[in-house]
């Protein structure tokens, strides 16, 4: 056996609710975290999986009390990795500001990714489940760019998690987002309509523009206030790309204040002199229907300290100006 490596026993597994009508292949590899698909996929096919005693296809669909037989397999050993210190739990569980028996909805801080990677040890999620450790099920249902603040919804049911993300591609859950731009947002520009594609700069990060070879986008605006230089809008992506909103409101001219990625560097230095000092994108508000009912939720997240010094300055000059 590789070194690194760990031989799990035979298993036998009784599929609970928030396993039903999930594939054998989508529940395998979730249990079987570090084995690669390719032996996932071979172990379904060399009939060394059973449900109920008997062989399965990998679109096989699994029901409430059902027996899987899990194969012994070989998967990597995970290194230990920094688990979130108890401030940080905290801070995200301070910021959980709805939760029921399905479903939780947090006011993600700026500088907070939603989950670990590229770098980052731990993110939302991660941080979530040290917090949580009975938890048995807790999965983003979408996602925020690490320096947008605001709302994200959790599930804490594999059910939850389907119902709203199929509410999600059917368009049923209303987002809106409040950005500072720069410039007079003009009333004109309700809507921008621009196909989006993700491409790699040549040090590997990932951006985005607006091209004909790009996946279809739509981004609503409204403009909520004037400032000296800047603006207040309201966004509502209608589709649901990478760096949407903030790549829609750089082509029609206004970048979002403190984009790093999206603004010129002379506006980016005129937002620090103002004492900006992140981006000023946050998910505001949030209506969804609760799983398995007809009762929807209307949500609304503050701004953070960062985010309302920058405004309040800016209503300060303008309050100055009209002296």
């Amino acid at each position: 056996m590789p070194a690194g490596s760990v031989k799990q026993g035979v298993q036998w597994v009784t599929v609970d609710e928030d396993n039903h009508d999930q594939r054998i292949d989508n529940f395998l590899m979730a249990r079987l975290r570090g084995v690669p698909k390719s032996i996932v996929y071979r172990i379904i096919r060399k009939g060394e999986v059973r449900v109920n005693k008997g062989r399965v296809r990998p679109d096989t669909r699994l029901h409430t009390g059902d027996q899987v037989r899990v194969p012994p397999v070989v998967r990597k050993e995970k290194p230990e990795s920094p688990k979130p210190g108890s401030r940080v739990q905290g801070v995200v569980e301070a910021a959980v500001v709805f939760e029921d028996e399905q479903v939780l909805v947090v006011n993600k801080p700026s500088g907070i990714a939603v989950h670990g990677g590229s770098g980052l040890s731990f993110g939302l999620i991660e941080v979530l489940r040290a917090s949580r450790p009975d938890s048995r099920f807790l999965e983003l249902v979408h996602r925020l760019d690490r320096d947008t603040s605001g709302l994200v919804m959790v599930a804490k049911k594999r059910s939850a998690l389907r119902f709203l993300q199929d509410e999600l591609r059917h368009k049923r859950i209303r987002k809106c987002y409040h950005a500072l731009v720069s410039g007079d947002w003009p009333d004109a520009i309700g809507r921008v309509e621009q196909p989006l594609l993700r491409y790699e700069m040549p040090n590997g990060e990932r951006r985005v523009r607006v091209d004909a070879a790009g996946k279809a986008s739509l981004t609503t605006f409204c403009c909520l206030s004037r400032y000296q230089g800047y603006s207040l809008v309201e966004a509502s992506p209608v589709t649901g790309r990478t760096h949407q909103i903030r790549v829609h409101a750089a082509w029609a001219g206004h970048p979002i204040a403190g984009d790093d990625k999206y603004m010129d560097d002379a506006s980016m230095k005129a937002f620090r002199a103002l004492g900006g000092q992140r981006l000023m994108l946050h998910a505001r508000s949030l209506e969804f229907r609760l799983p398995g009912t007809e009762r929807s939720v209307r949500l609304e997240a503050a701004y953070d300290e960062a985010f309302d010094f920058v405004l309040r300055t800016l209503e300060s000059r303008k309050a100055g100006q009209t002296v």
